[in-house]
């Protein structure tokens, strides 16, 4: 009669892993970024805050450069994390993802902060960068 127990908890506390795995997955993708703006933006490789980058195509390509970066090192934490299946975890992590810079699209492009291709390409990337992490990570655990 303790085995339907234990599985129940041991469901629940698989479930708050996977949880916590997308979400640390999600913390490390926005965190390396926005770091990574901030010294870029000190270092004045970007104009100061609040000020459009539309003439800045190369700052934007940098930025996407090394988002995409940041996005698949989310995805291989998040499957490294995850209690079991690793690349539907960072699958879903890519799934938010491109919710939220679909949303981030949708709320920016009329404020015409930098070119429409910068945010068409977060979001149109965000599944596939998050997919390439976690099947580098099971790669790198099956090896």
């Amino acid at each position: 009669m303790a085995t339907p127990a234990l599985s129940v908890n041991t469901g629940q506390r698989n479930i708050a892993r996977s949880i916590a795995a997308v979400f640390a997955g999600f913390v490390l993708g926005a965190a390396l970024s926005l770091i990574t703006d901030e010294i870029l933006h000190l270092l004045k490789v970007y104009p100061p805050w609040g000020q459009p980058m539309t003439d800045y195509p190369g700052e934007n390509a940098l930025a996407l450069c090394y988002r995409l970066l940041f996005t698949v090192l989310s995805g291989y934490l998040t499957a490294k994390l995850a209690p079991r299946y690793p690349v539907q975890h960072a699958v879903i992590l890519g799934s938010i993802g491109l919710v939220v810079c679909t949303l981030g699209l949708i709320a920016t492009l009329p404020l015409h902060l930098g070119p429409a291709w910068y945010p068409i390409s977060l979001a149109v990337t965000a599944l596939p960068c998050t997919w390439l992490g976690g099947v580098l990570y099971r790669r790198k655990s099956v090896a």
